[in-house]
């Protein structure tokens, strides 16, 4: 597990995920030309899940699914 710390609506917390969800969370802000906390603070802002990081392993799973499924596609 990584642990990185991000300042969310004025507060630190920190969030630990395995690296290669942090390496997804990364490669989704580079993608939108976004800085990996404001990524993460979008996810926390429209979260469902009970916690950030699940939130961000949701994202991450959602983002490689769609992927695959244009692949799948073409």
């Amino acid at each position: 597990m990584i642990k990185r710390t991000i300042t969310l609506s004025g507060h630190q917390t920190s969030v630990a995920l395995e690296q290669p969800f942090w390496d997804g969370v990364d490669e989704i802000a580079r993608q939108r030309a976004i800085s990996w906390s404001q990524l993460v603070a979008e996810i926390d802002a429209a979260r469902q899940a009970a916690n950030l990081a699940s939130a961000l392993r949701l994202t991450v799973l959602a983002h490689y699914r769609d992927l695959a499924d244009r692949r799948a596609l073409s």
